[in-house]
């Protein structure tokens, strides 16, 4: 599932309805956002069926960015049960997201 979040709202409800989730946030003017952005939909809809992939557009939502403690584009965020398990920001290594997904998504839909 791909949706565009927009306010604090839908992030919480998408938080506590999904037990895997994948939070990118990013900026249209950031080249590597717009590089990664395909490679991480390939990789989640391929590897880790069973998850939700949401994005954050940090330029037209600063302030859902801030109160979630994202300050650089992309970060992602990757939530399992709702609670956030780990981020990775800037330089994204999609096998080095890959392999720390999939320790979590294991064991959850194992």
């Amino acid at each position: 599932m791909k949706l565009e979040i927009t306010n604090q709202t839908e992030l919480d409800l998408i938080k506590g309805s999904t037990p895997a989730l994948l939070l990118y946030f990013f900026n249209d003017s950031c080249a590597p956002c717009v590089a990664l952005r395909p490679k991480i939909e390939s990789m989640v809809s391929s590897e880790f069926p069973q998850m939700k992939h949401s994005y954050v557009n940090s330029a037209a939502f600063p302030e859902l960015s801030a109160s979630n403690g994202v300050f650089a584009s992309p970060t992602i965020v990757v939530f399992f049960d709702g609670k956030e398990v780990f981020r990775v920001s800037k330089y994204v290594s999609v096998d080095e997201l890959a392999g720390r997904i999939r320790r979590y998504y294991n064991l959850i839909f194992s």
